[in-house]
């Protein structure tokens, strides 16, 4: 028996801009639709007498091109498999009087997909599950501290500021991003029999553009914070309420622009899927503004230290205004490498490179930093705190009066 040596697939594994797991069902896909067109040709031409033998077939993985009796054929593995695990091992199928024997060795064992099992598959499963009920917690504690320390910044008048104005526009921003988290897993994974790797709606694609927002908006109201709090030092506390619009554009209608740019772009150039792969150049159009807000609050960052020391080694400031400057700053000292580090480490790094570790850092601790503002900027502030007290010893005092009232009027009644 002669053997015919054939590639699977043509040489393009890569798909532009799916998730590795998607490119490999697109891939199939796209070369099923191929092997079938081919069939559907071969079939209007009627083979002529003598040259019976096994017609294309397509067996789910490769394209087995018509093979006249008695003869064999090898494929390669797809180039595609090669981002579960390399292999260069040959299948081989033989055309007998009833037809395509079966692929010697099988797919499974010639590629070496043997570690790709099902028990794989069930913890991968039950370690996505366990991440997302760990982040869903984190996102929920972070909602409830957060529209409790706008409620508190609302409340109290004297709490009314442009400094706790700031904040409450920076709480918001966290709150549209776990909000957007939530509407993007109700829209992508609600339902376990949707494909996610060919679904292309106009809902979720609704829904990654208005994540995609929630998130430059958390990062450039964290760039306001830093702009503001280094104002305060260059103006020595002399608060301008000019600046707020300024800074609401920034917070605000950056974000906004950026994502217009990037939806109208990927309508253009790359409308596919729900538009929540981050291999597709056009990421960049969100990453770039993300990274220059980062780089920008780390030069913030090292010019308000060199203005800190030189204010506190200052001989003629007093001992309040210094604690004034360290109450200010300690917080959005600690928020802008708290939060930009990490992106920055992951961003210069291929999309499915450290996988696991990225998952932990940006859904399950990035869901705990809504809380953690709440915290900083809020729950042990000494001023919120000072204002609680002093509201809460008020309504006690009126009680406690109103009780004294109550019992007297029933004495001399």
């Amino acid at each position: 028996n002669s053997m015919i040596l054939v590639p699977a697939l043509s040489p393009s594994p890569k798909v532009q801009g799916t998730h590795p797991d998607c490119s490999v069902v697109l891939h199939f896909q796209k070369r099923e639709v191929e092997c079938l067109e081919r069939i559907r040709s071969e079939s209007q031409t009627p083979a002529l007498p003598g040259e019976e033998g096994c017609p294309t077939e397509w067996d789910g993985v490769s394209c087995w091109p018509a093979l006249p009796l008695g003869q064999s054929r090898a494929v390669a593995c797809p180039d595609i498999l090669n981002i579960f695990q390399k292999s260069k091992g040959l299948i081989q199928r033989n055309c007998t009087e009833w037809g395509w024997s079966l692929p010697s060795p099988p797919y499974h064992s010639a590629c070496q997909l043997e570690t790709l099992g099902s028990n794989d598959t069930e913890a991968k499963a039950c370690y996505f599950v366990t991440m997302k009920v760990l982040y869903t917690c984190g996102y929920s504690t972070s909602l409830a501290a957060l529209f409790l320390a706008i409620g508190i910044f609302s409340c109290f008048r004297k709490l009314h500021c442009t400094r706790n104005s700031i904040h409450i526009h920076f709480f918001t921003s966290f709150i549209l991003r776990g909000t957007a988290v939530f509407i993007k897993d109700s829209v992508l994974f609600s339902d376990e029999s949707i494909d996610h790797c060919t679904m292309s709606t106009v809902t979720c694609k609704a829904a990654i553009a208005f994540f995609q927002y929630s998130v430059l908006a958390n990062f450039y109201w964290l760039l306001v914070e830093g702009l503001y709090l280094q104002t305060l030092l260059l103006l020595t506390f002399t608060c301008d309420r000019s600046y707020t619009w300024g800074y609401t554009l920034i917070g605000w209608g950056v974000p906004m622009v950026t994502v217009g740019v990037w939806v109208l772009t990927r309508l253009q150039y790359d409308d596919h899927g729900c538009w929540d792969d981050y291999s597709s150049l056009y990421w960049w159009v969100i990453k770039a503004p993300i990274l220059l807000a980062i780089f920008v609050n780390f030069l913030i960052f090292l010019n308000i230290t060199r203005m800190l020391a030189q204010k506190i080694r200052c001989p003629d400031l007093s001992r309040t205004h210094k604690q004034q400057y360290m109450r200010l700053t300690k917080s959005t000292m600690l928020l802008i490498p708290l939060f930009g580090v990490h992106y920055v480490v992951f961003a210069l790094f291929p999309e499915h490179v450290g996988v696991d570790a990225r998952l932990y850092f940006e859904l399950v601790l990035g869901s705990y930093q809504g809380f953690l503002v709440a915290l900083l900027y809020c729950f042990l502030n000494g001023e919120v705190q000072a204002e609680i007290r002093r509201n809460w010893g008020k309504w006690q005092r009126s009680m406690e009066s109103n009780v004294f009232n109550l019992a007297t009027q029933d004495f001399t009644a």
